[in-house]
């Protein structure tokens, strides 16, 4: 019910003698008791009419199953669909086998991720971080090649990439059983 048909009705009023009273017309009057704002003269107008603020005028009144839907933000052509975190789970953890490989630990949980159809907002940060880390990797790795240290050194900062990869990927699958959310994210989405 729109705020202008409520005080019109609280005062005991019609639209035809409030449009009456005010000097607005009743076509306006059902176009703004419709969901329509009344603006400028007419808003003025209304207000002075029913001896109420401007404020008043406009304070709507929002059904509670309204106001949740608005903070629930639904990509365009996305069906909504709830979480499954076991699922998830499997998306991260299927990095697991290609953590070695930097360009490739992204491919499998990202075909997880269409196969279970699972596109909720943790499985696409999954993904985000383990693409991130296809491309830090590889250039960390190519700054210690540069840098000549030594073939042990390039060796060193190999197995230390995989086993940090290994560490983010099991600590995230820890978090996602304890409290349903990530340990290690970015504060951005790549895809």
């Amino acid at each position: 019910m729109s705020e202008l048909k409520k005080i019109r009705e609280e005062q005991n009023l019609t639209q035809e003698e409030l449009a009456e009273k005010s000097g607005i017309s009743v076509r306006t009057i059902q176009r703004i008791e419709a969901g329509a704002d009344p603006k400028g003269y007419t808003l003025k107008t209304l207000a002075l009419s029913l001896n109420i603020t401007e404020k008043e005028l406009l304070a709507q009144d929002i059904p509670a199953e309204i106001e949740i839907k608005a903070e629930e933000p639904v990509l365009a052509g996305e069906k909504e669909r709830p979480v499954n975190y076991t699922q998830v789970k499997m998306i991260n953890i299927s990095s697991l086998p290609f953590a070695w490989f930097p360009v490739a630990n992204f491919l499998l949980p990202l075909l997880v991720m269409f196969f279970t159809k699972q596109k909720s907002s943790i499985a696409k940060q999954i993904i985000s971080l383990q693409i991130f880390l296809a491309v830090i990797s590889p250039v960390i790795f190519m700054m210690v090649a540069f840098l000549k240290l030594g073939s042990n050194s390039v060796l060193i900062t190999m197995i230390l990439l995989t086993l940090a990869n290994i560490y983010i990927i099991l600590r995230n699958a820890y978090e996602i059983d304890r409290k349903q959310k990530l340990f290690y994210k970015l504060n951005f989405s790549i895809i």
